[in-house]
Order: C-alpha cells, then structure tokens, then sequence
C-alpha cells in the first residue's frame, strides 16, 4: 500500500480516481491527533514522527501552497474566487499522483458553495469524520482564535461560519457546529466512518484500529500500540514545547491545550450552555452527548 503523498502530481488529463480519504472535522474536535497517529503508523519509524513532518502522509485542503503548485505564479489564498475555481484542479492533481489513498484534511463541511461541491465525491474512496462534544469544541475554538467563549459560541451556531483567509491559506467552510456534522454523518456518495474524539481519548488503540480496519490497512498490533503511543498528548506537547508547532494560532498560546472530555463543567453558564443545546441538541442527542 502507498498512501499519502502530499504534493500533487501532474494536473491528469483523463478523470483522476477516487483516492482520497477525508480526516473531517469542526476545528479543535481531534484531526490533528488522528493525523499524527496515521503519520507515526504509515511512517513506522523508531523515534515519533516530528510535528513538522506530519504532512508527509496527507495534505492539508486549506494550504495556499497546494493551490498555487496548480494555479501557478500571482495565485493569492486571499482570492476567494480563484481559490475556489482553482479546488476542483488542485484535489484532482492530488487525487491522481500515484498513491494508493491520498489523506487530506479538511474542515470544511461536506457541502457546495455556488454550484461547486467542496468534497468531489467523484475523487471520493472515504472519510472518517471526528466527532466532540460542542461544549468542548467551544472552550477550545475560544482560547484557538483567540475570541470570548461566548463568541465562539455564537460562531458555532452560525450557519455562515467560515475562516478567514490569508497568505498561507484559504478560507474553510465552516458552517454551523450541527450543520456540519450531519453534512458528513449523513453523507451517503461515499463511506463514512464516524469516531467520536471522547471514545479515541477512552480506548485509543481500539478505536484507532477501527480506523485503519475501515481503510483496509493491516493492523499489527505491536505497530499500533507504538503509534499510539508516539501521538500521546504528552508527547505531542513535548514536541510542540520544544520545536513549536505550525498549526498553532497566533491568538493562541499553545496548539495543544488539555485533551481532555468534559472540560466544560464547571465552566460554561447556564446560560452559555442553554444557548448550545439550542442550536445543536437535536445533534448531541443523537450522537450520545445527553
């Protein structure tokens, strides 16, 4: 198996095939985690994978660098228009570069903007979604974009929710903490594999042996308990603490904060948590979160 070459190759002639594998989340749910286990069980190595080296078995769909590979010279991320005509090429030319399964990650919903689908399910082999608990998601969204919690609330439940672009990336489109999850849950053009991040943090060799079972990757079990243990979260902030992180906010003083569940008790007000259920109980019920 060859999975995850980053760079796109060539942009193809004829229809590229359905290689990528979706790591889909609402920012701050658990991507990055997942992405650093498959990098340290892909990779196999003796030492864990540094963060800077993560990329090295998928890409990112927001990063300005892919897109320009395809548009070529005065591309500019800030271009909403050209950042969307030049996606459907960019995910094509990864598509098509040879690899088994192409990882990408996303945060965008599984929706279309226009006309234009975000997620081609004519690309399409998989995805695995990453489920938290918005309560969570909101704590960590506040301290990662460096907003009030109950600014990040109020984006959560936002429809129209997006990131900003700028040089190093295009805008993602968000949506609605709710509206996303079942933009990809419900999803039916392509499998869907949905872990919750509570049940990854509760038993994580089993649940990330669930993943690499979806994907019809082998499971070796001295392999997987080595990877999962070089993406623990200590390590994680080891690494970040030593050699920073590129990921990180600049509203942020740190990318890895806790990692853990149930964060926000005894945080949230009863009014910030009102608000929540409002927008999204019918999604947290259903997904075991009441």
């Amino acid at each position: 198996m060859t999975a995850g070459k980053t760079a796109p190759g060539p942009v193809p002639k004829r229809p590229a095939p359905r290689t990528l594998v979706w790591l889909a989340s609402f920012p701050k749910s658990g991507n990055t985690w997942t992405r650093v286990f498959l990098a340290n069980y892909v990779l196999d190595r003796p030492e864990p994978v540094p963060l800077s080296e993560i990329h090295r078995i998928g890409a990112n769909d927001s990063g300005a660098d892919l897109y320009g590979r395809v548009a070529g010279p005065g591309f500019r991320a800030t271009d909403l228009s050209a950042a969307l005509a030049t996606r459907p090429r960019m995910l094509a030319a990864i598509a098509g570069n040879g690899a088994d399964l192409n990882f990408v990650k996303t945060h965008n919903r599984n929706a279309a903007v226009g006309l234009q689908p975000l997620i081609p399910a004519a690309l399409t082999r998989a995805a695995i979604y990453i489920l938290r608990d918005p309560r969570d998601v909101a704590l960590s969204y506040a301290r990662h974009f460096g907003v009030s919690v109950d600014r990040a609330i109020a984006h959560l439940g936002n429809p129209e929710n997006s990131t900003a672009a700028d040089p190093r990336k295009v805008k993602q489109y968000l949506g609605s903490w709710s509206g996303h999850v079942a933009s990809w849950v419900d999803a039916d053009a392509f499998p869907v594999l949905v872990q919750r991040y509570e049940d990854m943090l509760a038993d994580p060799e089993e649940t990330f042996a669930k993943m690499l079972g979806f994907l019809n990757i082998p499971v070796d079990r001295a392999r997987l308990a080595k990877a999962v243990r070089f993406s623990a979260f200590g390590e994680l902030q080891r690494q970040e603490a030593t050699a920073g992180f590129s990921e990180r906010s600049a509203n942020a003083e740190r990318f890895f904060h806790s990692g853990t569940a149930r964060q926000w008790e005894g945080v949230l007000s009863a009014g910030q948590l009102a608000r929540i259920e409002a927008d999204h109980g019918a999604a947290m019920r259903a997904r075991g979160y009441f």
